[in-house]
């Protein structure tokens, strides 16, 4: 009995430790002939968080937001929607764009934006929102990061929080906020603090408590400052390396000294292929090197070292525009080749050789969290209903914890490498 209880509790502080990692796509929702139009369901698996592309502004001067399906009708998108969030994915509308302009300067724009939201949340099930704003006045600094000054930003501000307000107050649960903004807005704010220099922080800064992840665009940009006060050039394990650890440590700038986020909620912001984005493109070996060494667990890719030697092992994972791109074959050698670095580099950093021992699925009879033991890398699991129905199906890390709290009660089957576990949900 001693021997089952000290197991059990190095395995649940194991679990503690761990944490299922996320590959977060952009979709485009319009087909381009370089990278066509994909039906939502058919998105790769390995996508946890789908990012559709884009809600946007009636005009330059009214903050109406407009979304609207391109390659499906109203009912036949929510109905994809829905299938894949049985699946346990995640679908968050993303706001902005690279060509969008959002400018809230009045209570007019301002209540605009929200009532349109608002109104689009209510009408797709959205798990919550992403900004992906890439003009307009409302991301320009001013004042401090702790008090902008600028009506456009505060307006901005004030806009998500009542969003977020009114969509629990609606479904009676948490909106996930996700986050895109380019170098300059971010990290740019170490070299100047005024306009598009540091102009996200004031928002990422007042928001911090209700983001989840963020996901800097680490391409189409310029040489930029880490801190340890070198400069690092897209397209280099550096530049992943150092921007990241930024993002995470924090760093001072003229509006104030800005406080970095848990590494739980840094994902690593790259272009799917090379014709993705104007620069930035690394290809997979160079990407895998240079998280791998972020996470701890690789040794330093190139001159950046580090202000925490032992490295993030939480770090939260992989974005991507777009998945679209992922997918042709005509701008990687394969299709989905970012998904399956993806893949590659999460089972690879979390490998435990369990080979000769069997997994265990406990509780048999769980409310909240399912455990498996002796998992021996990181595999694709579904949850099977009564019905033969797959209602789940996620990324499991070694002994991280499988989350069932939304389940109805019944019997269940979990099927993962090619194992099936019956359970049951009280």
């Amino acid at each position: 009995m001693k021997k089952i209880i000290a197991f059990l509790i190095l395995n649940l502080s194991l679990i503690a430790n761990a944490q299922n990692h996320e590959l977060i796509g952009y979709w485009q929702n319009w087909n381009d002939s370089n990278a066509p139009y994909i039906p939502l369901n058919q998105v790769d698996s390995r996508y946890t968080i789908i990012s559709v592309s884009f809600a946007v502004p009636s005009s330059p001067s009214d903050m109406t937001m407009l979304f609207v399906p391109d390659g499906a009708s109203q009912a036949e998108l929510i109905s994809q929607m829905q299938e894949l969030q049985s699946q346990g994915k995640k679908i968050v509308l993303s706001i902005g764009g690279a060509t969008a302009s959002i400018s809230l300067s009045d209570g007019i724009s301002k209540n605009a934006f929200i009532n349109s939201m608002n109104a689009i949340l209510e009408t797709y099930p959205f798990d919550g929102i992403d900004i992906d704003i890439e003009h307009g006045n409302s991301i320009l600094a001013s004042g401090s990061i702790a008090n902008p000054t600028s009506p456009d930003c505060i307006n901005l501000i004030d806009a998500i929080t009542q969003i977020k307000n009114h969509y629990f107050t609606f479904y009676n649960k948490t909106m996930m906020l996700t986050m895109a903004p380019e170098t300059a807005y971010v990290q740019g704010g170490m070299s100047a603090y005024g306009g598009i220099w540091g102009g996200y922080l004031p928002i990422m800064d007042a928001l911090r408590n209700d983001i989840n992840y963020i996901h800097v665009q680490l391409y189409n940009s310029g040489s930029v400052y880490g801190i340890d006060g070198n400069i690092y050039t897209q397209g280099t394990p550096d530049f992943i390396v150092a921007l990241s650890e930024a993002l995470i440590q924090g760093f001072s700038t003229a509006g104030g000294f800005f406080t970095g986020f848990p590494a739980s909620k840094i994902v690593v912001g790259l272009p799917s292929c090379p014709n993705a984005a104007g620069g930035g493109f690394l290809p997979a070996t160079q990407v895998q090197s240079a998280v791998k060494y972020l996470m701890g667990t690789g040794p330093q890719p190139g001159t950046y070292q580090l202000n925490q030697a032992s490295g993030y092992s939480d770090l939260a994972g992989l974005m991507t525009w777009s998945i679209n791109w992922d997918k042709v074959t005509t701008c990687n050698a394969t299709n989905y080749e970012f998904a399956q670095n993806f893949q590659q580099l999460f089972a690879t950093l979390y490998t435990t050789d369990f080979s000769n021992r069997k997994m265990t699925l406990y509780p048999v009879v769980a409310t909240t969290e399912l455990f498996l033991s002796n998992l021996n890398q990181t595999e694709n699991y579904q949850i099977i209903n009564g019905q033969g129905q797959i209602i789940q199906q996620r990324f499991l890390d070694p002994n991280s914890a499988i989350l069932v709290a939304d389940l109805k009660s019944g019997l269940y089957i979990l099927r993962i490498a090619n194992q099936n576990f019956k359970f049951i949900k009280r």
